[in-house]
């Protein structure tokens, strides 16, 4: 479990990433994620997750650029959209990804959804960006089980992530079992499911014993269970805030409330639906 903010988590090939981080999700293009981004550099993000559907991969670059901060001290992930999946076209699309972010490589790039009769074939074009060592890492997002279970029986990389949406509403123990017996790292989109967890009663208790809002107790929720994750925030305040759940811990009694309001409810889309 990660103990600070730039504290990392090592991935199946070796690779390091940060535990924590800031998503962009339909955060708008220009001043807007450039100050966001900024704003979780300057109080210590090292982790930035973008994608090619985002359109906002030029503000990232920009903020990234002007921030000072060495490259290498940077973790950044982007992701290949649906319509761009396919064995050539994800080579071109990384290569847009990389131009729009003013960057000669990425640290993470992930499939965004899995595209039946696509996914495999942009795996092969990302296994072929990973070994001409173009990109450091590889990963899904939004892959059910049966999703990698198809990938992997073909793959010659193991994906190192998988990237999904996560809360105390959805807590995918299924899928987390399978990603932890493969080695593939758990990582969280939409954390806070929204917003749609703030007024939650269960929350409100266990923030007020804790002097934290009910955000911060879901994101330590996260931690605890050694899941990456990458609140989205674009105001100053909320940025910092995001990061502020290292200085307490969460109760076994804590955690098992949080995990009982399971009841698979999705704020985004099921990934089944791409496999029409």
């Amino acid at each position: 479990m990660i103990t600070h903010l730039q504290d990392t988590v090592t991935l199946n090939n070796d690779v390091k990433m940060p535990g924590f981080g800031l998503g962009v999700y339909k955060v708008e293009d220009g001043e807007t994620v450039v100050n966001a981004v900024k704003a979780a550099l300057k109080y210590g993000y090292r982790s930035i997750d973008t994608a090619s559907f985002y359109d906002n991969e030029v503000g990232v670059g920009q903020a990234i650029s002007e921030s000072g901060i060495p490259r290498e001290e940077l973790f950044i992930t982007s992701k290949v959209w649906n319509d761009e999946q396919g064995y050539e076209s994800t080579l071109e699309a990384y290569e847009r990804s990389l131009q729009k972010l003013g960057l000669a490589y990425l640290d993470l790039y992930l499939i965004h959804w899995p595209v039946k009769g696509k996914y495999k074939e942009t795996w092969r074009a990302m296994e072929k960006l990973y070994n001409e060592g173009r990109v450091r890492a590889i990963g899904v997002s939004n892959f059910h089980v049966h999703h990698l279970q198809n990938l992997l029986k073909d793959s010659h990389v193991q994906p190192v992530i998988n990237q999904v949406e996560f809360h105390p509403h959805l807590s995918q123990v299924e899928l987390r079992e399978f990603c932890a017996n493969e080695n593939i790292k758990f990582e969280a989109w939409s954390p806070l499911k929204r917003g749609q967890l703030f007024d939650d009663p269960i929350l409100i208790e266990i923030a007020k014993k804790h002097g934290k809002t009910t955000a911060q107790i879901i994101l330590r929720w996260d931690i605890q269970h050694e899941v990456i994750t990458i609140p989205k925030s674009i105001t100053d305040e909320r940025i910092k805030a995001n990061a502020d759940i290292f200085d307490f811990s969460l109760t076994k009694e804590d955690m098992e409330k949080l995990d009982a309001m399971n009841n698979n409810d999705r704020a985004g889309t099921n990934p089944d639906s791409y496999d029409l």
